[in-house]
Formats: structure tokens, sequence, C-alpha cells
């Protein structure tokens, strides 16, 4: 019996929700606690942990679509070794906001998305 769609977008995203926080625990660089930090953040808000999640230069970004038709929408996040987490709505570009807490990072990242649950597929 085939999986209905919707169904497949949840498994697949979350298995590559449990594939970054694994990664991120895993990671030697002296930016990883921050970037777990915020990993974990982001996975604690529904809003975000409803959407697939994918990395670029350790950017977290989000998609309404699994790989490999990505479909981005939301902003970006960012982690940096000196503790801030940045929001931006372009790749690594923080100009949404810098925060100390990744916490607040996500709460703004929540607040800028599009309304609509997510498109599967």
């Amino acid at each position: 019996m085939p999986i209905p769609p919707d169904t497949e977008f949840e498994r697949q995203t979350e298995s590559e929700w449990q594939h970054l926080r694994i990664e991120a625990s895993e990671l030697p660089y002296p930016w990883a606690p921050a970037y777990r930090s915020m990993i974990e953040a982001a996975y604690t808000e529904p809003a975000l942990r409803s959407l697939y999640p994918f990395t670029s230069h350790w950017a977290l970004r989000f998609s309404t679509t699994t790989r490999p038709d990505l479909t981005p929408t939301g902003p970006c996040l960012t982690a940096d070794s000196n503790g801030m987490y940045g929001v931006g709505t372009g790749f690594l570009n923080p100009d949404l906001g810098l925060f100390t807490t990744p916490h607040e990072a996500v709460g703004l990242a929540v607040r800028h998305l599009s309304p609509g649950p997510p498109v599967t597929g």
C-alpha cells in the first residue's frame, strides 16, 4: 500500500531533522556548540519542525518540499562562534537581526514564515 504524500513528506522531514541533529552533535569546529544549539532550538519549534530543513555553509534553511526539488521558505538562520545567532531574508545575511540566544533567533524566524501549512511533495 503506497504511503500518502503528506505522510511521506512528514517521514522525510523528520528523518532529515534527525540527520541534522546527529551531525550537529558530532562537529569538531569551534562554532559547533552554537550551531548545535541553533539546530536544537529550531527543532523544538513546531512551525519549523514541520518544514523540511536543509543547510548550506552551515546556515539552516527550510523548504516546503523535500529533495531534490527544494522550495525554500522563510528566513535563514546562522550561528557564529562568538555566540551570536543571525536571522536573514537571504543566504548568510542577518538583515532581520542578531541575537544572543538561539531561541530569540528561532522566534523571529517563526514570525517571518509565510502563513499556511507546508506544501507537501
